[in-house]
């Protein structure tokens, strides 16, 4: 589901001039990627086996649908508990992923896809977030002339910032700092 906010709302004066907030919900369409096989023994039924471990470890039993196309194995939870799960600013998420990662393709001779966990569609919001944020700094960096400093970010947050910001020409971007205050930096182009 995508959310976008019409109007924010009014919080009045003691209840006088309340206005509600109104947002509209669109449903999006699902990837056409195909539901991965779960025999013992696939990528697949080892992800969903690890992933259905750590989901009850941390007090949030989920729902797990698996899914892959040619490059990537999709893991997406759902369920009532998912704020356990994606943890504050998405470093759980990150952290049960990383692990995926490592654990599923250890010793295998096969070709490695890329594990992508998502809960509750964290990650398409998260990305839409880190968008608008870049295009933020990229607007305030033009405005000043003067490069802005982001807040700190994961490795892969920086890459959706870099990679949003890469085609156009009036800005550039860096990295700077060292993990984890590694940081992106949005400057004027030139």
């Amino acid at each position: 589901v995508r959310f976008a906010v019409v109007s924010e709302g009014e919080r009045g004066l003691l209840g006088v001039g309340y206005t509600p907030a109104k947002v509209v919900a669109q449903l999006t369409s699902t990837p056409a990627d195909a539901p991965a096989s779960d025999e013992p023994g696939t990528p697949a039924a080892q992800l969903r086996e690890l992933l259905e471990r750590v989901c009850t470890a941390v007090g949030a039993p989920c729902a797990i649908r698996i899914t892959e196309d040619e490059t990537t194995l999709f893991a997406t939870l759902s369920g009532p508990e998912l704020g356990l799960v994606i943890g504050k600013r998405g470093h759980t998420i990150d952290a049960i992923q990383y692990l995926a990662n490592a654990v599923l393709w250890r010793g295998r001779e096969e070709e490695r896809k890329d594990v992508v966990v998502d809960a509750a569609g964290y990650r398409e919001r998260r990305r839409s977030s880190l968008e608008n944020l870049a295009d933020r700094a990229a607007s305030e960096a033009l405005l000043t002339r003067k490069p802005v400093a982001l807040e700190p970010m994961t490795a892969v947050e920086r890459k959706i910032v870099h990679v949003h910001l890469a085609d156009r020409g009036d800005v550039e971007t860096s990295s700077d700092g060292t993990e984890p205050n590694r940081h992106v930096v949005v400057a004027p182009a030139g």
